[in-house]
């Protein structure tokens, strides 16, 4: 048997082998955890390993469809009962949970072991990880770059072959930016299908939901079935899906399917060449596969949809800093938070009732468009992200914004900034990088990104489709007819050497 064999099979796999008494659970545990010491000093993706307990829970759990597999934890909102839930921010870097989330007493119940939490932006703000508390998450295809964000930790540490599984949630793209720049699956569900409480009705007014990143489809789809749930207590509730995903596949798609694609971003900024080249490419791809393609673009305002995007955005940095100062004990202070954090709150600040309002009126025009627009088109094709990923540090502010955020922090001045029309350059700067993936979020709809590009410099560039509310399963007949052809990216971790199974 050879050192690292599991990383030959998917979740789906090693519970067959673990099922079949092949492999001890025991025995899977500490190669896992082997492997994780050696591969993580390199990209930082685990910030709080648990082995100990997971150790102690190699020896009892359910008989689940995961039974025995080991997984990782987004160290944000999946919260465990006694450990620490920093959400990146140094503020809460000895916080410690007081309850099991929902999403967490799910994934027990599949027998998975739970061995750590993985690397976030603060809050789980940025589409690249690199917090100050625990220093930037590496991708593991080439690690000068980003695995992006905010899933970063987890996306680095499946890609880099350390668990087949890791939990993720998607308030903007969190779960297909790090699934894009990682050669990962990513699958948003539709809003409302998996669980957030007990803490929470709603997560970023309905627009973030839970799931996972995975590296095939199959373990996806396995695990929203273990995740699809009625919650009394949510906001939002979408139809509940009694069949199997699983069962979906293995069942191909009707051949007529129609497949709207494009490759504009919808603020009108610059769309990189690598990006739109994984779009055209996809797009011979599926008219090989029988499926009829046309490039058309819903009728949405996409500029007037990101400022509402980002008037929750203000409000929910500025809720949580609130929140944070009800474990604190005292008033926040701009030296808890990072620079960038503390401005968007008091942008937040500084955001009327009026405006708030209004910005979730259009995402309900969004959403009506959106669901016209799938009466013709089954699926909406569009590039994950404007560009590649970028290297670690790329995104840091000039030197001399840095000294026109500080100044800003301390004087309190979020509300100069929205008159003199800075919000509008934030928008820019912070959507241009990333603009296809919050439509889905905002409508409600489930999307997901594939791996299907690689760049001239062997980086993974990801796809993005979208379907009608309530249509994951269509989402993944698509991705596992997709899974089978050649332009699927193989994982990185296995592009470096020989795997041989436990037999």
């Amino acid at each position: 048997m050879s050192s690292f064999f599991y990383q030959n099979y998917d979740g789906l796999g090693l519970a067959e082998l673990i099922k079949s008494r092949q492999i001890q659970v025991h025995e899977l545990l500490e190669e896992v955890i082997k492997f994780i010491e050696l591969e993580n000093p390199k990209i930082n993706a685990v910030v709080n390993k648990l082995y100990d307990q997971a150790r102690k829970n190699a020896d009892h759990f359910p008989q689940g469809t995961f039974a025995g597999v080991p997984i990782l934890l987004k160290n944000s909102a999946q919260e465990i009962e006694g450990e620490l839930i920093t959400s990146g921010s140094r503020a809460l870097q000895n916080y410690r949970s007081k309850r099991d989330a929902e999403y967490v007493r799910r994934i027990r119940k599949t027998g998975a072991i739970i061995l750590g939490q993985t690397n976030v932006p603060e809050f789980g703000l940025m589409g690249i990880t690199e917090p100050v508390l625990y220093g930037p998450t590496r991708n593991p295809w080439n690690i000068d770059y980003t695995p992006g964000g905010s899933s970063g930790g987890s996306g680095a540490a499946v890609a880099a072959g350390m668990v087949p599984i890791a939990g993720a949630n998607d308030g903007g793209g969190s779960i297909r930016i790090p699934a894009a720049y990682c050669g990962l699956f990513g699958l948003k569900p539709t809003r409302g299908r998996t669980p957030i409480g007990p803490h929470y009705g709603r997560l970023w007014q309905g627009a973030a939901v839970e799931h996972v990143v995975t590296r095939t489809v199959r373990d996806s789809a396995a695990m929203l079935d273990e995740l699809k749930i009625y919650e009394k207590a949510a906001a939002f509730h979408t139809p509940h899906f009694l069949e199997s995903y699983l069962d979906y596949v293995d069942k191909p798609l009707d051949k007529q399917i129609r497949i709207a694609f494009s490759m504009k971003s919808p603020i009108g900024t610059e769309v990189h060449p690598e990006c739109q080249k994984a779009v055209m490419n996809t797009v011979r791809l599926l008219e090989s596969m029988g499926y009829e393609v046309e490039e058309k673009e819903p009728n949405i305002d996409g500029r007037k949809l990101a400022y509402s995007y980002l008037t929750m955005y203000f409000g929910e940095v500025a809720s949580a800093i609130a929140s944070l100062e009800e474990v604190l004990g005292r008033k926040a202070k701009v030296s808890d938070v990072e620079p960038k954090t503390w401005l968007l709150k008091l942008l937040g600040k500084a955001t009327t009732a009026e405006e708030y309002v209004l910005s979730l009126k259009e995402w309900d025009k969004a959403a009506y468009e959106m669901e016209c627009f799938h009466e013709r088109y089954d699926f909406y094709m569009t590039p994950t992200t404007a560009f590649p990923p970028l290297k670690i540090g790329e995104s840091e502010s000039p030197p001399m914004e840095k000294v026109v955020i500080q100044w800003v922090n301390y004087l309190g001045l979020g509300g100069m900034m929205k008159k003199i029309g800075m919000v509008e350059q934030i928008a820019n700067k912070s959507l241009m990088l990333m603009p296809f993936t919050q439509l889905a979020n905002l409508t409600g709809q489930p999307a997901m990104s594939v791996p299907l590009h690689q760049t001239e410099n062997h980086l993974p560039c990801g796809v993005q489709f979208m379907a009608a509310k309530g249509r994951e399963e269509r989402l993944i007949q698509l991705a596992a007819e997709l899974e089978q052809t050649e332009n699927w990216i193989k994982p990185v971790h296995l592009t470096r050497g020989d795997h041989t199974s436990p037999n």
